[in-house]
């Protein structure tokens, strides 16, 4: 069976074929919050730099990487931090 952060990384990589891709989850800090399940892949934080998003707002950005997660979003995911940078941006 395939993780939710490997689903993550197979998505945003074939939308956007990042230069970087970080997929960080980060269930385990939220133990006992909302949204949080047993088993964890409920909480996951982003950093991924890709040309896709040069020009492009933060507001932009964001959009374009929850409309590639809308199933995993729908689905198990309840909190999703996103840093999404265009090349040689800091």
């Amino acid at each position: 069976m395939t993780s939710i952060a490997e689903r993550i990384t197979r998505k945003l990589t074939e939308a956007f074929a990042p230069q970087e891709l970080k997929v960080i989850d980060e269930s385990h800090q939220h133990q006992g919050h909302g949204g949080w399940r047993e088993g964890g892949e409920t909480h996951f934080r982003v950093n991924i730099v890709s040309e896709a998003f040069s020009g492009k707002s933060r507001l932009e950005r964001h959009r374009l990487v929850n409309a590639a997660l809308a199933q995993e979003l729908a689905d198990r995911v309840h909190a999703l931090a996103i840093a999404a940078k265009a090349p040689g941006e800091g």
